[in-house]
C-alpha cells in the first residue's frame, strides 16, 4: 500500500529536532510522496529546499490568508521565481479565513485573487484554504472563474452543499485528521458523499492529528489513519481506497507515476 500526504508543513519549527527521522519514518511506513505546502514567502522557500533535498518530497508556494497583510510589494514576482522550479506543483495554500481574521478581509480577498490570476497565467493548480468565508469565496469564483488547471479544497470542513459547488468547479476535496474525530458527524457524512475519484487525504502536519494520536504532534506517517477512516466510511478496502487516493493526487498535481520514487 502506497500513500501520499497531499498537504504537510515539515518545515515547521516543531520538526527542527527530528525532521530527517520523521521523513524517513514516513517513507519506510508507506508514505511514498509528500507535498510540502508554502504559506508565506519564507515557508515557500523552505518547501522548495525540502523538495530539493528529498526525492519524494514536492512543494507548493503561496501566501496564506493569515499572512496577506504582511506581503511585500513584489511578492508575486518572488512566487513566480519559485514556480519555475520543476518540483513546485501548485500555488498554495491561498484563500480566505474569516474565523481568525488575522488579516483584514479586503486584503485577504485582494491577495487571493492576485494569486488565482498568477496560477491561471502559469497554468498551475491551486491549494485552497477556506474557513468561514464561503459566500465571498463563491463570489470570487463566479467573478474569476474556477482555475483551468483545477485545484484542491484543503482540509475540507464545509457543508455538502458547498462541496457540491466545489466539485462542479473542478476542485478535489481533501480530508484531514478531523474526519477521524468521533464528534465530526457532519464531516463524515460529507466524506461518504464525495466521490472517491475526487478525494484526497492529508495530514496538515504538525496540526490536526488524527485519532488514535490526537493531541500529539502530527506527522506524514499518520495519513494512513485518514485513509483508513475514508475506507471505513465508504465500506471499501483500505487497499482500494489508497490506490484511488494515490491516483487522484498524482492527477491533480500532475506528478508522473514514477516521479520521486527514490527514498530519502
Amino acid at each position: 500500500m502506497s500513500l501520499i500526504d497531499s498537504h504537510a508543513h515539515l518545515d515547521d519549527r516543531r520538526f527542527d529536532d527530528d525532521r530527517d527521522r520523521v521523513i524517513r519514518g514516513a517513507y519506510e511506513g508507506g508514505v511514498k510522496k509528500i507535498i510540502n505546502i508554502g504559506h508565506d514567502l519564507p515557508s515557500s522557500g523552505s518547501s522548495v529546499q525540502l523538495a530539493e533535498k528529498y526525492p519524494f518530497i514536492y512543494a507548493t508556494v503561496g501566501i496564506h490568508p493569515h499572512d496577506a497583510k504582511n506581503v511585500p510589494g513584489d511578492y508575486l514576482q518572488q512566487l513566480e521565481v519559485y514556480l519555475q522550479h520543476p518540483k513546485v506543483l501548485a500555488v498554495g495554500e491561498i484563500g480566505l479565513d474569516y474565523y481568525y481574521d488575522f488579516s483584514p478581509r479586503d486584503r485577504q480577498k485582494e491577495v487571493f485573487v492576485e494569486q488565482l490570476r498568477l496560477a491561471e497565467r502559469k497554468n498551475m493548480p491551486v491549494v485552497i484554504h477556506l474557513r468561514d468565508a464561503y459566500g465571498d469565496f463563491l463570489d470570487i469564483m463566479k467573478e474569476e472563474g474556477p482555475p483551468a488547471a483545477g485545484g484542491v479544497m484543503h482540509c475540507y470542513s464545509g457543508s455538502w452543499e458547498l462541496a457540491q459547488a466545489c466539485l462542479k468547479m473542478g476542485f478535489y476535496i481533501s480530508f484531514a485528521g478531523p474526519v477521524t474525530f468521533k464528534n465530526a458527524v457532519k464531516l463524515k457524512e460529507v466524506a461518504k458523499k464525495v466521490p472517491l475519484e475526487r478525494m484526497l487525504v492529508e495530514t496538515d502536519c504538525p496540526y490536526l492529528t488524527p485519532v488514535p494520536h490526537r493531541g500529539k504532534r502530527n506527522q506524514p506517517l499518520y495519513v494512513q489513519y485518514v485513509a483508513e477512516e475514508i475506507a471505513k466510511l465508504k465500506d471499501l478496502s483500505v487497499a482500494e481506497v489508497s490506490k484511488a487516493l494515490l491516483d487522484n493526487t498524482l492527477k491533480v498535481f500532475r506528478i508522473s507515476e514514477g516521479g520521486g520514487e527514490a527514498g530519502p
